[in-house]
Order: structure tokens, then sequence, then C-alpha cells
């Protein structure tokens, strides 16, 4: 099972939803950075169950823990371990699913592959992997910072179902998405959100929608053509992310209806510095950065889990009817941008190390020279 993610800075995430705990562990960290867990948690904290009525009840407090790779408040260079224990459990709520494949769920393929599965939760398969994946873009996110102290990874809920929010990516700050529980920054718009979802809820059904993310400050010359580039390498990270099912970079899938005359990103010289007049790359051309946002948006299905009765099969191969029942998220949204955001650093820190890593200055005498882009 692939479960290790990223090239020099190496992600491997572990555990199962309803197992002693999940985490991750970090290698290729640069040392001496400093860091606390106390800044771990609060991205933990941002994802994690419970939030409010419009999320999954579970009762998790998700503290992290880490294991290794700290000494004296910074980083040793050696691989960093975190812990975040399981403690509101309640496997007999899948006691029913043992025997059975859920509709849209991983179950069937995932005994299809390997021919067995953890029925407890979906396992692997579970949102709850993520949490692995927040930790260690918090780490991510830290070493970024010390990079370019600049930039600034900003998602937010951009669509709810048939509902579509109006948000300027310029110049939208993370407390503005934090401030409501759907994490919308258009708060006409999150009220509406926030009752859909209630009322889905009630329906025992589910619903999807559309999270955008904005990067500012990132330098021209990240991307590693021409297999790993920028855009593949953030196309992957989004979805590998539970319940994904699309990603759109710049103008995306609108941009194929215009002409090159109406898409091309003419350039220009602003402040000394080399600019485009317009953005609908995303950032992002040849597979590099070119120094302008970033912007992408991710696609959620509606959370496979519902209450209402539906058709499925039995292990045996038996027709039958199946309604779930226990505590389950009627929408991924609102916990899922701090996973967005997450994912996005850690392919921006991995691609920042390898920058540095391929542009190697040096003078006529041989001496080292900073790298002038990063």
């Amino acid at each position: 099972m692939s479960s290790h993610f990223g090239t020099l800075f190496r992600v491997a995430t572990w555990g199962e939803s309803h197992g002693g705990g999940v985490g991750c562990v970090i290698d290729g960290c640069p040392s001496q950075l400093p860091l606390t867990a106390e800044e771990i948690q609060q991205e933990l904290n941002r994802r994690r169950p419970g939030q409010s009525s419009l999320v999954t009840p579970r009762d998790e407090k998700d503290q992290c823990h880490i294991l290794s790779g700290i000494f004296q408040g910074v980083t040793l260079g050696s691989p960093i371990m975190i812990m975040v224990k399981n403690e509101d459990v309640r496997s007999e709520d899948y006691e029913p699913m043992a025997q059975l494949f859920r509709p849209s769920h991983g179950d069937f393929t995932t005994e299809a592959k390997y021919g067995i599965r953890n029925w407890k939760g979906g396992g692997r398969s579970s949102a709850r992997e993520t949490i692995g994946r927040v930790a260690a873009g918090a780490v991510a996110s830290k070493v970024l910072r010390n990079f370019y102290p600049e930039l600034v990874i900003v998602a937010y809920v951009t669509a709810l179902h048939d509902l579509q929010a109006i948000i300027d990516s310029e110049s939208i700050q993370r407390s503005d998405v934090d401030a409501t529980s759907v994490r919308c920054p258009d708060l006409l718009m999150a009220e509406k959100m926030s009752r859909r979802i209630e009322e889905i809820r009630v329906q025992g059904d589910s619903v999807g929608g559309i999270i955008e993310c904005v990067i500012r400050g990132v330098p021209a010359g990240l991307g590693e053509p021409v297999f790993d580039k920028l855009e593949a390498d953030l196309a992957k990270a989004m979805m590998s992310i539970p319940a994904t099912k699309g990603f759109e970079i710049g103008s995306g899938f609108a941009g194929a209806r215009e002409r090159g005359s109406e898409q091309n990103d003419p350039f220009t010289i602003q402040e000394g510095k080399i600019r485009t007049t317009s953005n609908h790359s995303g950032g992002i051309q040849g597979g590099i950065s070119n120094g302008e946002n970033i912007l992408f948006r991710v696609a959620f299905k509606p959370t496979s889990t519902i209450a209402q009765e539906q058709e499925t099969v039995t292990t045996q191969g038996e027709e039958v009817l199946f309604s779930a029942f226990g505590r389950h998220d009627p929408c991924v949204l609102p916990r899922a941008v701090p996973i967005i955001e997450a994912m996005a650093a850690l392919v921006l820190c991995d691609h920042a190390l390898r920058q540095k890593a391929t542009r190697c200055l040096f003078t006529k005498d041989g001496r080292q020279e900073e790298n002038s882009q990063g």
C-alpha cells in the first residue's frame, strides 16, 4: 500500500480509523527549525471532528504527540514522528458493514485488491487518515515561512451543492475563512450553505461542493518538468484526499472554451519585475511557477455514508438493502479546507527543497552564491 508522498520532504502516514491511533513520519525536514507541538496542534484543531453541528459529532480531541526528531525545541534533521490517539471509537456501529459493501465507498475495491479490509470505520480509507497529512503540512508550512516569509496558503469553500459564493482570492485571509463554521468567507452565502447542510442532514442525505485555494507569494521557478510539473504534483496531492473527484487550475475547464488570444497571459514589467497582466494560467506555466498567485479548485463528492436506504450486495454476493447509521459528516467541505492547505504546503515545501538542490550557483572562484530565486 502506497503511504508515502514527496521526494525530498517525504511524508508517510500510518494508522486506521478505529485502531490505536494515526499519524505521520516526516523525513527530510531541515535541521535546526524551531518547532513545537502547539504549532501542529493549531492546524489539527481546524480539521478535527465535533467543531459544529455541520460535521460529525465524533468527540476526538486529536491531541498530537511528537515522538522523535525534535530536541530542545528544534528539528534534528532526523525523521519526525507525530502520533494522535483514537479515543472516541464505536466499532460496534460498523459490525453490520462487515459482511457487505457500502455504496460508493472503498469497501469492495479494497477487498478486491488486498483480499482483506478493516471494516471498522473504513480503516485506511477513512478521512481520519488525513490527520497525518495536516500534521505534516504544519511542519511544511513552517519550513516554507523560513524560505519565503511572504508566502500564504488560503483555502475556502466556494461552492456547496448549487450554491456559489463570490470571493476575492487576491485579498482573502485565513481569519475570514475561519469566521464561519462552513468555512466560506462570503457571509451571506455561508449562512445559506449552513442551512442547506442542516436540511440535508435531517433528510439523511449528504452534499458535496468545491474548495478553492490561493497561494500568494510563491517565487518563480518551482516545479520539476516533465513528470513532476508543479500543477501535476498539486493535482496528485489533491486527488489523493478522500472524496475528491475533480481538480482544475487557473481558468481550468472554462479556458478550454476560449481562444488563445483570450487565454494567454501577456508579460509586462512592474516595479522592475517580470509580471503577467492576467492569470489564466493559475500561476504556473510550463509546469513551473511564474511568480503570480497559484489558484486551483478541488471538487468533493457528497459523503458516501447516508442514512437513506440503498441497494448493495454482501460479501457472499447476496443483494440486500442497506442504510447507514452512526456519526458521519453530511458534508466534508468544512473539515477539508485545512487538508487542502496542508497538501499544498507539502507540495510546495518539497519543490522548494528540490529547487535549492537544483539551482546551486557558484562564482568563478568556486564560492557558492545565494540562489537569487529562492
